[in-house]
C-alpha cells in the first residue's frame, strides 16, 4: 500500500521543514516538496507536522496475568494513540518473563493483534526475585533487547555483578530499578517536607541513589551496558554525569511526570500521584529538566503503569504505585516544558526518538528515505480534553484526567499502516 502525505511540516535534522512523504509498503520510499505520485491513500496534512514515530523504551502491558488492567491489544492501542510506533514491554508479568516461552508469547501476540511494534525486555533474575540468573542466553537468541528486574531490584551486590558479567558477554544491556529496600522501607511519596506535612511515610533519595552509585561501580568493573530507569533526583544525575565523564557505558531515561509534577501533587492524597521513584522536590525536578537539556539524560520513557480504578480507589497506604502514560507524554511535556520554554522542541522530539533508539540500538528514530515507516502527525496548536472517555488504556490512573492538552496526535502510521487516526 502506497500512502502519500502532503502539506506538513517534516521534522529532519532538528529543523521542521515544509515537504511531503511517499510511503511504499513498510519503507519510506520519497521525502520531497510538492510530490505529484499516485497513491493508495492520501493524507492532507496542512498545518500540521511529522515526526518519527516515538519509542518507548518502558511499558508495562500486564500480558500475561493481569489483563484486567491491561494487555497486548489495548496497551499497544494507547501506544498509538500517544504518537508511539514502539515499546519496549517490561517482564514483570504473571508469569515473570524469563523464559523463551514467554518472550515468544508476548511477540507472536504483538505481531498478529498489536498497532505498535513491540520489544520484549527478559527478566535479569529468575521470576525477578533477585536469587538466581535468568535465562538470558537462550531469550537473547529469542529476540530480547535487555534484561531488567523492573519494580523490584537486586539487592545482593555479588549477584548483580554476576549478572552483569554474564549479559555482558552476549552484549545485554541491564534496567535497572534502583531501590534500595532497606532505605525505602514502605515510604509512599518521597521523604521531604511534604511527607512530614501530610503524615505519610517516606522514600529518601538516597534509597535510589546507593544503588545508582553501587551499580555503576559493577558497570565499571563488569563493563555491562547499563541503563538507569525512571531517574528521578538531582544526585542520582551527578553520579551519572561522573559516571560518563570516566567513559562507562551508563545511560539513562527521566519520565514525563518527574519532568512535571512534584511531591506536592501528593498533599491532595491523589493515588494517581502515586508512583516509584515517587515525586521528588521541586530542586531535583529542575535538575531533571537541565539534565534533559544538556544530554545528560539519554531519552524519556513513560513507565506506562495500569491499574483498575477499583485497585487506585483506595486508601494512600493501599493503592499501588505507577500511572498511565503512552498516551499524555507528549501533549503533557510539549504544555509544561516547551510552550514554557524550559526545553526546545527538539530537545523532546529527539528525546523520544532518536535517543532511544540509540539507547538499545532500535530500528526507527528518524524520518529518512529508506527508512521503516513508522511515523506520528501532530497538530501542534490543536488542543484535546484528556477525559476517561477517550482513553484507550484499559486503565485510567492518570493525574492529568479531565486536562487540556496541546499537540494532539492526528495520525500514527507503523511499518506502513495506519494504526490510529484522529476522530476529533
Amino acid at each position: 500500500m502506497k500512502i502519500l502525505i502532503q502539506n506538513a511540516k517534516i521534522y529532519q535534522n532538528s529543523k521542521l521543514i515544509k515537504s511531503d512523504i511517499l510511503i511504499d509498503r513498510k519503507r519510506i520510499a520519497k521525502i520531497a516538496p510538492k510530490l505529484e505520485v499516485s497513491a493508495d491513500k492520501v493524507i492532507d496534512a496542512a498545518g500540521a507536522c511529522i515526526f518519527p514515530g516515538f519509542i518507548d523504551l518502558h511499558a508495562h502491558l500486564r500480558d500475561p496475568g493481569q489483563t484486567y488492567k491491561e494487555d497486548i491489544v489495548t496497551g499497544t492501542k494507547a501506544a498509538a494513540h500517544g504518537g508511539f510506533t514502539a515499546i519496549c514491554a517490561m517482564p514483570n508479568t504473571e508469569p515473570v518473563t524469563d523464559n523463551i516461552a514467554s518472550v515468544e508469547y508476548i511477540q507472536l501476540r504483538a505481531k498478529e493483534l498489536g498497532s505498535s511494534r513491540v520489544y520484549v525486555i527478559g527478566a535479569m533474575t529468575k521470576g525477578s526475585a533477585g536469587e538466581e540468573i535468568s535465562e538470558m542466553a537462550t531469550m537473547k537468541s529469542g529476540g530480547i533487547v535487555a534484561v531488567s528486574d523492573d519494580g523490584k531490584c537486586v539487592q545482593n551486590a555479588r549477584l548483580m555483578l554476576s549478572c552483569m558479567r554474564y549479559a555482558s558477554n552476549f552484549d545485554i544491556p541491564l534496567i535497572i530499578h534502583a531501590e534500595d529496600y532497606n532505605l525505602a522501607g514502605k515510604g509512599q511519596i518521597h521523604g521531604g517536607k511534604v511527607s512530614t506535612q501530610v503524615g505519610l511515610s517516606g522514600i529518601p533519595g538516597l534509597a535510589e541513589e546507593v544503588i545508582i552509585a553501587r551499580d555503576i561501580m559493577l558497570a565499571e568493573s563488569s563493563g555491562a551496558k547499563l541503563h538507569i530507569a525512571h531517574i528521578s533526583t538531582a544526585k542520582s544525575l551527578e553520579l551519572v554525569r561522573q559516571a560518563k565523564a570516566k567513559g562507562i557505558p551508563v545511560t539513562c531515561e527521566v519520565t514525563p511526570h518527574h519532568l512535571v509534577l512534584t511531591e506536592e501533587a501528593c498533599v491532595n492524597f491523589d493515588t494517581n500521584t502515586k508512583m516509584k521513584p515517587p515525586l521528588r522536590s521541586e530542586t531535583d525536578r529542575k535538575a531533571c529538566v537541565q539534565a534533559l537539556k544538556d544530554g545528560l539524560i539519554d531519552c524519556i520513557a513513560t513507565d506506562h503503569a495500569p491499574h483498575a480504578d477499583f485497585e487506585k480507589e483506595k486508601e494512600f497506604d493501599y493503592a499501588p504505585f505507577g500511572i498511565i502514560g503512552l498516551e499524555t507524554a507528549f501533549p503533557v511535556l510539549y504544555k509544561h516544558l516547551v510552550q514554557t520554554k524550559q526545553i526546545s522542541l527538539a530537545c523532546l522530539v529527539d528525546a523520544l526518538t532518536c535517543s532511544p533508539a540509540r539507547v538499545l540500538n532500535l530500528p526507527g528514530g528518524s524520518l529518512s528515505e529508506g527508512s521503516p515507516a513508522d511515523l506520528t502527525i501532530i497538530d501542534l496548536d490543536k488542543e484535546t480534553v484528556f477525559t476517561p472517555q477517550n482513553i484507550l488504556s484499559k486503565s485510567k490512573n492518570s493525574p492529568w484526567l479531565n486536562q487540556s492538552l496541546p499537540g494532539t496526535i492526528l495520525w500514527t502510521i507503523c511499518n506502513g499502516t495506519i494504526t490510529y487516526q484522529n476522530q476529533g
